[in-house]
């Protein structure tokens, strides 16, 4: 009976202490709702993602780094016409998989160190980023997609990609995609038909909320697409410096609605 009981007073307790059952500290991740910081990050996340898929897409001969469902298709394609596929395509895909597990774990690995995943992602990101445009740099032009510069240089955009995919999904909450914007175009136009044609008020006014989040996440990636393509166009990879500076950006302001997030928690 009492063996029973033991392990759910330890489980209890474990709760009681929060997130992180080592520590004690609460970690929550940033809401939107909660400061200035946490709203606009996903805006600059987006033209983060935008910016990088569009260079990558035109300075590496069609390797998207941020879509990676364009990607599968490429792949699928080269198959079906038994033409062989380029090596980025090929290694994209369980890279991306791949670095998202590592993001994954590495979040997880914070949590007893009583440490956000936010902004240490975050960072990483920024390295990424920074490798692919020193890489991208140290290639030169790029005469065929399979060139061993090429490559890494795509990869190191894969990863990062990857990593801001993984931070949205679990470093913050109530945001939407900042890359998948297949995703984010559907959840919009439902929740505007559901604003449009009215019901229960808080069905409408969450819907009214989920729109104008996935909104700016929609503007932010058409926005960084363009301008990224602008820049590319007469900066080449030089263009990633871009996202390189929006994910500048994106540190302080994941470092400030962090902040923000646990203040609310110590004042609650």
């Amino acid at each position: 009976m009492l063996n029973d009981v033991r392990p759910r007073h330890r489980a209890a307790g474990e709760a009681a202490r929060g997130r992180d059952g080592d520590t004690g500290k609460r970690l929550p991740a940033p809401s939107p709702d909660e400061s200035p910081g946490a709203r606009v990050l996903p805006t600059v996340l987006s033209l983060i993602a935008g910016s990088t898929d569009i260079i990558s897409f035109l300075a590496l001969n069609g390797l998207f780094t941020a879509h990676i469902t364009g990607n599968l298709l490429v792949l699928a394609a080269h198959l079906a016409r038994g033409v062989p596929a380029g090596l980025a395509s090929m290694l994209s895909v369980p890279v991306f998989i791949m670095v998202l597990g590592l993001a994954r774990w590495l979040a997880g690995a914070l949590k007893p160190l009583g440490m956000a995943s936010l902004l240490p992602l975050l960072s990483v990101q920024f390295l990424l980023l920074i490798g692919f445009l020193a890489v991208g740099i140290a290639a030169g032009a790029v005469s065929h997609p399979d060139a061993p510069g090429a490559v890494a240089a795509g990869m190191f955009g894969v990863a990062a990609m990857a990593v801001q995919n993984a931070l949205v999904q679990v470093s913050l909450q109530g945001v939407p995609s900042t890359a998948v914007m297949t995703t984010d175009v559907t959840r919009f136009v439902m929740d505007a038909g559901t604003v449009l044609l009215g019901g229960d008020p808080r069905d409408v006014a969450a819907a009214r909320v989920r729109a104008r989040r996935t909104w700016s996440a929609i503007a932010g990636f058409v926005l960084g697409g363009g301008f990224g393509a602008m820049c590319e166009t007469a900066f080449g990879l030089w263009s990633l410096l871009l996202p390189c500076g929006l994910a500048l950006v994106a540190m302080a302001l994941g470092a400030s609605a962090q902040a923000a997030a646990e203040h609310e928690v110590d004042n609650s």
